[in-house]
């Protein structure tokens, strides 16, 4: 697939995937369109040779895989979830004219950007049907219906010098005037919307706020992609299309799992059962399972810093990333990252063969530095791991921006393990 298509489809991925939950249903689709078989979690499996399946968890993770049941597994690792606001469980507050939604931060989510953008809301809905049945769906109403107005400098002298943000009095979106606003009705006519008018009661959502404008090419000479959410959209669509571009018979495996911005822990993140669980059950014996977990490898693939052209005292000058110079392997001698010389010397291996460059990343010394599901799946699988990223501006804002040559780079380096 060349540049120009892969970007196209990365640009559409973006917008059609406010959420986990969409994006899991978007990659979902993918794979059948591809040929992989679905599996649920609560069947029996039977697998058969020389196919490709995909299985999903609550609706938000997915595990997609060829089945050569062989050893020496590719695996790629990502994660569906954003820093984002949520809405609270009562959601309406009416005060001073306006009807305001509750929200709570979700993730380290850098909170200045959102205010004055045009919000929409996406997410999961449960509810009970004429049938007595409590069913799930998802809507996204894609309208901009919602807005945090900054305040006014005028009464604010010092939003320069000394701005905070409180996150439960602050950041709360309007979204009408008067007090009449139904929440109930709103819900139930965006399902409507979707086809279901068999709503007997709206029992929970899990539903987030999202910025409507486009994911886009921004620059000159277009070296930008500027969009929502590439932290990290950006690596599952690069997982996603790598494990669709390789035959059935090339050990591979794709794992995009929820809630890695808060930490992991969950049924659906990387710190839960979901891998696991589903490679004992493609390699029922033990003894099998275990070999093939020690002669796979596991490329946790993340977003990276990219060195900041305002801030570049904030990088350790020798290990600062520039956008669309190449793939970055993270590196931290505390195990924040996961990367150690045998797996970075494979992956530069393979980068070395196809004439794409590689770049390497560790924070200051004397700066705390994040982690992601790398270590995480190391720990829990013994898998020998490599953490590697995209360079990337204003990660966990509510627009980012990333180069629209690296994601094409890591696409070709994925599917050259293959060979």
């Amino acid at each position: 697939m060349n540049k120009q298509d892969f970007n196209e489809g990365l640009l559409g991925f973006l917008d059609a995937s406010p959420t986990p939950f969409h994006a899991t249903k978007n990659m979902s689709g993918m794979f059948e369109n591809a040929g992989f078989i679905e599996l649920f979690e609560d069947q029996k499996w039977n697998l058969q040779e020389g196919e490709k399946y995909f299985v999903s968890r609550n609706d938000s993770s997915v595990i997609a895989f060829t089945y050569p049941k062989s050893r020496n597994y590719t695996m790629v690792g990502t994660h569906t979830d954003s820093p984002n606001l949520k809405l609270k469980p009562n959601p309406i507050i009416k005060n001073d004219g306006v009807v305001k939604f509750a929200v709570e931060p979700y993730g380290g989510i850098l909170l200045n950007p959102w205010f004055d953008r045009d919000l929409s809301l996406a997410g999961r809905v449960s509810y009970l049907d004429t049938n007595n049945r409590i069913r799930d769906a998802l809507i996204d109403v894609k309208k901009a219906i919602a807005i945090i107005p900054s305040l006014a400098i005028h009464l604010d002298r010092d939003v320069h010098t000394a701005k905070t943000i409180n996150a439960q009095t602050d950041i709360s979106p309007i979204l009408a005037c008067g007090n009449s606003f139904s929440f109930e009705h709103f819900i139930k006519d965006q399902l409507l919307a979707c086809g279901i008018d068999e709503v007997v009661e709206l029992y929970a959502n899990e539903l987030s706020l999202y910025d409507t404008q486009n994911a886009s090419y921004v620059g000159i000479d277009n070296d930008f992609i500027a969009s929502a959410r590439l932290d990290n959209l950006l690596s599952c669509y690069v997982g996603m299309l790598s494990i669709c571009s390789i035959d059935a018979n090339k050990p591979m495996l794709f794992i995009a799992s929820d809630h890695e911005e808060v930490g992991s822990a969950s049924t659906s993140g990387a710190a839960g059962s979901f891998l696991e669980n589903t490679l004992r059950r493609m390699f029922g014996d033990y003894e099998e399972y275990i070999q093939m977990v020690r002669s796979s490898v596991m490329i946790s693939a993340d977003n990276a810093h990219a060195i900041h052209p305002n801030y570049p005292a904030k990088h350790d000058e020798n290990h600062a990333p520039h956008i669309n110079a190449g793939v970055v392997i993270k590196v931290n001698s505390n195990q924040r990252y996961a990367s150690n010389s045998k797996t970075m010397s494979r992956f530069m291996n393979v980068a070395s063969s196809l004439n794409e460059p590689i770049q390497k990343f560790v924070t200051r010394s004397d700066m705390g530095c994040g982690s992601t599901i790398g270590p995480i799946t190391a720990t829990r699988l013994g898998i020998e791991t490599l953490d590697v990223g995209l360079p990337t501006f204003a990660m966990h804002s509510i627009r980012e921006l990333c180069g629209s040559d690296d994601a094409h780079s890591l696409y070709k380096i994925l599917v050259g393990f293959s060979d």
